[in-house]
């Protein structure tokens, strides 16, 4: 049985990986209420148009790198909290790592996000 919250967060993560915008909205749609809101340092987005408008233009000023989800979410009473990690699409080291905290609507998708970002840990020195 798949389990609804981590079907949730592949369904947003995907949706930030897409790079067909029909595809896209119709992603935000499925992970997002109508009303979501969405909020981090340095976008935000009201309405499901707006975030899957919103995700469009970060895919222009991040070509070539995929969001990818860093373990499984943690969630309970309607909250979701995880973590991503921003990577070259063709490999290589982690760019960004954000920490997502989100609401859930009675019909399972998001109703809120807030995304923290910070610089990855640079590697150990041999």
């Amino acid at each position: 049985m798949t389990n609804p919250i981590n079907q949730l967060i592949d369904t947003y993560i995907s949706a930030w990986n897409e790079p067909e915008p029909d595809r896209r909205r119709a992603l935000v749609g499925e992970a997002f209420t109508t009303e979501a809101t969405y909020l981090d340092p340095m976008m935000s987005g009201a309405g499901a148009d707006a975030i899957a408008a919103m995700i469009g233009a970060a895919q222009q000023q991040l070509p070539g790198h995929r969001f990818v989800l860093a373990g499984a979410p943690d969630a309970h009473h309607g909250r979701v909290r995880f973590t991503w990690h921003l990577e070259p699409a063709e490999g290589g080291a982690v760019v960004a790592v954000g920490h997502d905290f989100g609401t859930v609507s009675a019909d399972g998708r998001l109703r809120t996000v807030v995304g923290f970002l910070e610089q990855p840990e640079a590697p150990a020195a041999a």
